[in-house]
């Protein structure tokens, strides 16, 4: 089972990509209720872990999965090394534009993302007191190898690979970080960005959606769990029909050139992997979708900042998320 999660790693990571300090923040203060332990989390794909409280009262945190970095600056925490899965890059710390003024002057360690592995002595050497990976797949080898280094947090039990929705994202690592009652009041926040944004386009309610990209000969529709369609869903869209038909890989259904009549739906949402916008949209199957012809279409940029932030999907950037493709979804429905 291990081997296989390996050979699709470069599949799943194409998919998504489109897409030093850490302490006196509030992480080093929270209890369990266990004078030994800063936070216990109960609920992960590993079962319960226990993060102690630091010798020296500061938590050093590493956070190695999809957007755990900008989870962590929601809540106050810097973390002193951050996996970069949207290749923002050294200078901008690892995590987007709206979340890279919360690490201030602290420059962390920026690793490139890890489908291709991780560089275990790196991180052992930043001597971590947690490890967070909520957002990831799903290895055990590289749960224990981890787990020598720090407690390592993982998603809830039973979440697919990288399918850890946003909200739980938030809960696992603000548990792990004994911020329980920030975390919730985090989502509460964001949520109502999103509802915000419903009530605002009372026309989105019913209307069928879907939310597509291509990458290499491949094609495909986002689907529950992935923040790239469940934004739509909570905005009023419903997933186009002829989508739910098909067997996901999680969060994603993979669509042959038979299947591309799925994704015409009364609205869509496109975005290319390994492509300009200008290729895709000349691309002779999508070109042939009615919802093409009749121009309700968003095309994003691939790496402009709504792209990013509708990729990332956290707390941090679901608010630029949720109002720009909101925006541009009204404009196209007109």
């Amino acid at each position: 089972m291990r081997h296989s999660r390996i050979a699709v790693a470069g599949l799943v990571v194409a998919a998504l990509a489109l897409t030093g300090c850490s302490g006196g923040n509030g992480a080093d203060t929270a209890s369990s209720g266990d004078s030994g332990a800063l936070a216990t989390v109960d609920d992960t794909l590993y079962g319960p872990v226990e993060v102690p409280k630091p010798a020296d009262g500061e938590l050093t945190v590493v956070a190695l999965g999809w957007s755990d970095a900008e989870v962590a600056l929601a809540l106050g925490v810097q973390p002193v090394g951050t996996a970069d899965w949207l290749g923002f890059g050294a200078d901008s710390k690892g995590v987007g534009p709206w979340a890279v003024d919360k690490f201030g002057d602290t420059s962390p360690a920026v690793f490139e993302q890890p489908g291709n592995g991780y560089d275990y002595e790196a991180i052992a050497a930043l001597e971590p007191d947690l490890i967070l990976n909520t957002r990831s797949a799903a290895d055990e080898d590289v749960y224990k190898r981890l787990s020598e280094i720090a407690p390592t947090v993982y998603a809830p039990a039973g979440t697919p690979d990288y399918g850890t929705a946003w909200d739980a994202q938030v809960s696992q690592v603000a548990q792990a970080l004994g911020q329980e009652k920030e975390g919730q009041q985090l989502v509460d926040s964001v949520s109502s960005v999103i509802e915000e944004q419903a009530n605002a386009y009372p026309e989105f309610k019913g209307v069928t959606a879907v939310t597509g990209t291509k990458f290499g000969d491949q094609y495909g529709a986002y689907v529950s769990g992935d923040f790239r369609w469940d934004l739509l869903e909570s905005l009023g869209f419903k997933q186009n029909p002829p989508v739910l038909d098909i067997t996901p890989t999680g969060f994603y259904a993979a669509l042959s050139a038979e299947q591309i009549p799925a994704l015409d739906a009364e609205a869509a949402v496109f975005f290319p992997i390994g492509y300009t916008l200008k290729e895709m949209e000349q691309d002779p199957l999508l070109s042939s979708l009615d919802v093409v012809k009749r121009n309700r279409v968003v095309w994003l940029e691939a790496g402009d900042d709504l792209t990013q932030a509708f990729s990332a999907a956290s707390p941090l950037s679901i608010p630029v998320a949720a109002k720009g493709i909101a925006e541009r979804l009204s404009k196209v429905l007109r």
